[in-house]
């Protein structure tokens, strides 16, 4: 896919640093064809020949909130529409593992679920004091499948990454700097100029030198990410079918508890 051909993202280069912003609704939510594109990004990404560093940000408020409602009551309504992602699914993930180029995230605003996992499988992660990040999957009834099973833990340990993804809540950015989830939390105002100042650091030192150490410390994920995404997607996909799955994204719609049978 051309870069012009996307719907979803948006594309500025500043020399050799390519800005790919997620461009959805307000809060950049993931409908089927933001999942679509997400699956032939990175590997767009590694092939263009005029960029050495991604800038992964989002335009409107957020960074991108997870998924999109509607979407998920196709899927509910018709659980072959979940099936018939399963593939892309593990596609995003291994695709940004075996980008050798390093990748900023730039959080302006909310990272959830699937997008928080994109955030967080990026190298350097840097976000506005204001903005929040978790994965809420379980909160609508799904497993944590997209990857956030698989990084989070690395991160900040199984203790504290289990409780959070099993329980949905979400942190301010101050607090995921604090326990190593991301690598910084700054004002508003000195998002941009942190960003610049990591990016010429790493463009300061030779390509290949970069990449392939890059490459080197994924290794580790990649071997993770084999053994366990198929379980994990098929964990996830059994998920979309429950009887409290339905509820849960009901119950949300509706801004009402949800009423959970265990089924």
């Amino acid at each position: 896919m051309k870069f012009e051909d996307y719907q979803r993202f948006t594309f500025r280069r500043d020399g050799r640093i390519l800005t790919c912003a997620f461009s959805g609704n307000a809060v950049n939510a993931v409908d089927a064809r933001m999942h679509d594109e997400l699956a032939e990004l990175f590997v767009d990404l590694q092939h263009d020949e005029d960029s050495d560093l991604i800038v992964l940000t989002g335009e409107n408020r957020a960074f991108c909130a997870g998924g999109d409602f509607d979407w998920f009551d196709e899927q509910i309504n018709d659980p072959r529409k979940f099936r018939a992602i399963a593939y892309d699914a593990k596609r995003i993930v291994s695709g940004l593992l075996d980008l050798e180029k390093p990748i900023i995230a730039r959080l302006n605003g909310a990272a959830a679920g699937l997008g928080a996992t994109i955030a967080l499988l990026c190298d350097v992660i840097i976000a506005d004091e204001g903005a929040k990040i978790g994965d809420p999957h379980v909160k609508v009834g799904l497993v944590a499948g997209d990857g956030g099973a698989i990084i989070w833990p690395q991160l900040i340990g199984f203790a504290r990454a289990k409780e959070l993804l099993m329980t949905g809540d979400l942190l301010t950015a101050t607090e995921a700097a604090g326990m190593g989830l991301i690598n910084y939390a700054v004002p508003t105002d000195q998002l941009d100029a942190k960003v610049a100042e990591i990016a010429g650091k790493i463009l300061g030192n030779p390509r290949w030198a970069v990449r392939w150490t890059k490459m080197t410390a994924n290794i580790t994920l990649k071997q993770i990410m084999v053994s366990t995404s198929d379980a994990a997607v098929a964990y996830e996909s059994l998920s979309n079918m429950t009887a409290d799955r339905k509820e849960a994204v009901a119950a949300f719609r509706e801004r009402r508890p949800m009423i959970l049978t265990g089924e």
